[in-house]
This record gives C-alpha cells, sequence and structure tokens, in this order.
C-alpha cells in the first residue's frame, strides 16, 4: 500500500479562494526514470534549478515498483527535504513539484504531487504546471463519479490525477487512462506523472509552458526548463512536442500524439519567467531579453549617465539597453539573495521597510546620477514607485523607467499570478494614444520618463513565429478561450465587449 507522507507539525494554511474556482500557479515539474541511480536526489537538484517557478511548496514522489511514497511540505526545496528524507524515498522512478499558488490555496493538501490509488490498488502521482480552462467541466465530472467533493474546492491537478486513476481498472493501465482524458482537457498543462513503474510526460497542444526531455548515463529525465537538465548532468534531448504524450520505462522512451500540434508558447516565459540559462524552442532566454534591451534603447533612448537593473530579472535587458545606447552599465542596486516569498507578515512598524528588504541602493554609484532603471515588467506600479522614492532619496538626478515588456493590460489563465484588470497600473490611466498613457504612468510612479518596449520589438526578439506565441497579457487575445465560472474571465469578456472601456 502506498503513502503520502507529511512533515510532523506541518500546519496547513486557511483556504480563501476569493472567488476563485481553483489556483491559478505558475510552477516547476520534474521527473526521473534511472534504476539503480539516486532517483530522489536527482529530483531534489531539479528542483532545486526550477526554484524560480515556485517558492511556496515542494515535494517529491518516488515509486520502486511495488509502491509510490510522497513527500511533500511548504516551503523553499531546501526547507522541505534533508538527507535522511531522501534517503528514505528509494526507487527507479521520481517526479517532483515545486509550486507558487495565486489564489490562496497555500495548504500542504494542495501542494504537489497529488497522490491516487486507483480501484485496482495502482498508485498514481502526478505533477501539474498550468491552468485549466475546462476545469469546471472536469470538477463536474469528477464530483458526479464521487471522485471529489465541490465544496473542499480540490484543484485542477486534483482533480486531474483523481479521473487518472478512477479509469484504471480491468486491464485498463495508467497509459489507457491518459489516452482518454488528455484529449479532453483545455488550457495550459505540462504533467508528469508515475504509477511507480513508468514515468510519462504530457504537454498541451498549445504548449503554452516548456516541458524538455533529458538523457542520463543511467536513464532518461523530463523537466520545465533545460537549465534543471544541466545541474543533474543531462543533455538535452528534444522538446516534449505541444499535443504529445511520452511513457518512459526499461523499453525506452515510447512517444504518442493525443492531439495535434497549435503551438501558441507563452512570450512572458521569455521576458520574465524562465531563468536566463534556459533555452525554449532553440531560442535562449538570456539571448532573447539582450535583444529586448537593445530594441528598447533603439525604440526609448534616454539621455544618461548611466543605465542600471532592477535585479534579478532586468539584468540581461539592461546590459542590451547600455550595448546599443553606449550608455555605461552599472550596478546600483544590491538585492538581498535570501529574501524570497515569505510566510512571515511584517508588522505595522516594519511595513515601511517596504522594498528595502530586497534591494538597497548603492549610494556612491547612483549619486548625482541621470539613471536608466531597467526592469522586466510593470504590473501594479507598486515596487516601481517605491524604487525610484528610493533612489530619488539616495541623490539619483533624474529616473528614465525603461521596461522590457509592453504594458501588461490582461490577467492571465494560462498559470501565471497577474493582478485582475482593475488593478493593473496600464488600465488605471486613459488618453487618446500609448504616449499620453505612458506619461500618466510615469508621473504615478514618479519616474522622469517611462517606455515599454513595443509588443513588435519583443515579439521579434523571441524569434518565433508571432502566430506561434501567446501574448495575451499584453494584447487581450487568448488563444485557447477563458475559463468559465471566473471572475476575471467575465470582466475581460465585458472590457473585449467595450462596457468596461477596455480595449480588444
Amino acid at each position: 500500500m502506498a503513502n503520502t507522507q507529511a512533515p510532523q507539525g506541518s500546519t496547513p494554511a486557511p483556504f480563501d479562494d476569493q472567488g476563485e474556482q481553483s489556483p491559478r500557479e505558475e510552477c516547476g515539474v520534474f521527473g526521473v526514470w534511472a534504476p539503480g541511480e539516486e532517483v530522489s536526489k536527482l529530483t531534489y537538484f531539479g528542483l532545486f534549478a526550477l526554484q524560480h517557478r515556485g517558492q511556496e511548496a515542494a515535494g517529491i514522489a518516488v515509486g520502486d515498483g511495488d509502491q509510490v511514497v510522497v513527500f511533500k511540505d511548504l516551503g523553499l526545496v531546501s526547507q522541505v527535504f534533508d538527507e535522511p528524507t531522501l534517503e528514505s524515498l528509494r526507487g527507479d522512478v521520481g517526479i517532483g513539484h515545486t509550486r507558487y499558488s495565486t489564489a490562496g490555496g497555500v495548504t500542504w493538501e494542495n501542494s504537489q504531487p497529488m497522490f491516487r490509488v486507483a480501484p485496482d490498488g495502482t498508485d498514481v502521482a502526478l505533477c501539474h504546471n498550468g491552468n485549466l480552462v475546462n476545469f469546471l467541466e472536469l470538477l463536474d465530472e469528477a464530483a458526479e463519479k464521487d471522485l471529489v467533493r465541490k465544496e473542499e474546492a480540490p484543484s485542477d491537478s486534483d482533480v486531474m490525477t483523481a479521473l487518472l486513476s478512477h479509469d484504471i481498472h480491468d486491464g485498463h493501465t495508467l497509459l489507457d487512462a491518459a489516452r482518454g482524458l488528455l484529449p479532453r482537457i483545455r488550457g495550459a498543462f505540462c504533467l508528469t506523472f508515475t504509477d511507480g513503474h513508468t514515468l510519462y510526460a504530457a504537454r498541451d497542444p498549445w504548449g503554452i509552458r516548456p516541458l524538455v526531455l533529458g538523457r542520463l548515463d543511467g536513464g532518461w529525465t523530463v523537466a520545465s526548463e533545460t537549465c534543471a537538465l544541466d545541474i543533474v548532468g543531462a543533455s538535452f534531448v528534444r522538446e516534449i512536442e505541444p499535443g504529445e504524450l511520452v511513457a518512459i520505462d526499461g523499453s525506452g522512451v515510447r512517444s504518442e500524439r493525443f492531439a495535434e500540434e497549435d503551438r501558441k508558447t507563452c512570450v512572458f516565459e521569455y521576458v520574465y519567467l524562465a531563468r536566463p540559462d534556459s533555452t525554449i524552442h532553440n531560442r535562449n532566454v538570456n539571448a532573447t531579453r539582450l535583444e529586448i534591451g537593445r530594441k528598447l534603447a533603439r525604440e526609448f533612448p534616454a539621455d544618461a549617465d548611466l543605465v542600471i537593473p532592477v535585479p534579478e530579472s532586468g539584468n540581461p535587458a539592461a546590459v542590451g539597453y547600455a550595448q546599443e545606447s553606449g550608455i555605461p552599465f552599472g550596478q546600483g542596486l544590491v538585492k538581498n539573495a535570501y529574501v524570497g516569498r515569505t510566510f512571515i507578515q511584517p508588522s505595522q512598524t516594519l511595513r515601511q521597510l517596504g522594498i528595502r528588504l530586497k534591494l538597497n541602493p548603492l549610494r556612491e554609484v547612483i549619486q548625482g546620477k541621470r539613471l536608466v532603471v531597467v526592469d522586466d515588467s510593470i504590473v501594479r506600479g507598486n515596487t516601481q514607485r517605491a524604487l525610484i522614492r528610493m533612489l530619488r532619496e539616495a541623490g539619483a538626478k533624474e529616473v528614465h523607467v525603461r521596461i522590457a515588456s509592453p504594458p501588461v493590460k490582461w490577467p492571465c489563465f494560462y498559470g501565471i499570478d497577474f493582478a485582475s484588470p482593475g488593478e493593473l497600473i496600464a488600465n488605471a490611466v486613459t488618453g487618446d494614444n500609448e504616449e499620453e498613457m505612458a506619461a500618466q504612468v510615469s508621473t504615478a510612479i514618479g519616474a522622469d520618463t517611462i517606455g515599454y518596449v513595443s509588443t513588435e520589438a519583443m515579439i521579434e526578439a523571441t524569434e518565433q513565429p508571432a502566430k506561434e506565441l501567446c501574448a495575451a497579457c499584453f494584447d487581450g487575445h487568448y488563444p485557447i478561450g477563458m475559463p468559465k465560472g471566473n471572475k476575471n474571465a467575465e470582466l475581460v469578456s465585458a472590457m473585449q465587449r467595450g462596457s468596461c472601456g477596455g480595449k480588444d
């Protein structure tokens, strides 16, 4: 009999879905099939490389052919696992997950891998990166089969696991169950899952999120990004293609299609989400960000003394901006490398620290200088407002903000946490043209000027065809639709009709 372990003393946080039907999450998944190797440790280090994709929970499932054991908890990978725990997870196949929940579901139950036992006793563990747009349909199906209780607000990942395991019986295998379920799922999903014998991986037909296959000396691995292959010593083989289902066991790698490819890769992976040392669809992320910076300098030049990034995500674009403009590059901000997502809320007397918990200016570098400050994106504007105030207090003469992405105007329904449309600073301004609206944003955050790279330039920097990218958060065009019963989706529909002043 399989078991799912929760660390002693683990206390689930209260669940508050704020009206959402399921958590939206931007996560990292990993899988390894390597008999005779320490698969739990390989998975642990793979998750370490994917920590940027989620910092609120982590988990590993390992199968030895007889059972699947899952260990997961809230916290960073290094906080969840220690040497004795990893030693106890022994087997030939492992999957892992690092999670960032965004709709209040920061609970042990919603952390992954998800686990179920099939009617025939087969253990099933699953990891998921993405978000489904037909979740309510799948939830109704699972509830009708008495697999989940709606009042317990199960996640889309749990519902998928429940439906998969339910269909394993009377000689019907996990592979058979996947063949039946995957074509019926709409939305963004990269999956690693296992029955303890075989490692499976699947990617949605639109390829919204990245997923890659790597080769180990003694096996195979699957990961959200190529940087995770590097850290475990695996060689990159290829992408898992959109609409592809892969099975890995002693027979090798077997592949089949469950849907035709209609690639719509998330452009924000190139802009911000992925690690700069990763490669997505044959295009290096760091090279993309450098090129965005160069294009940004051509589109929005500035008369300044120094280009500084907002570390770390603004670094490559700032280097590109400096290279193209001829303005010297400098490190004007120091980032506290140990500040990530925290469960400790500051007291009222500490709230004034604000952004200083993460960033601090180098006064001797920026004092008296006209600065170009390069950041990857601007959402609500609160961070930039506090940052600019801090830079001026440290002696900056001028602050010209340059953003390595277009204005974020629309929420994401495919796995990224963005504010609701009404909270986005780009929607809080009005004007007859982009220049007027940008000027209002500049005034709101306290900058001398602001410039956003154009959508066209951003897409050109990825070296991907525009028709194969999803840029919904910038242009409001959702290639695979929006979830029913979602308040943000209803608001977006109204904006697209023009009733809320939005633009299609």
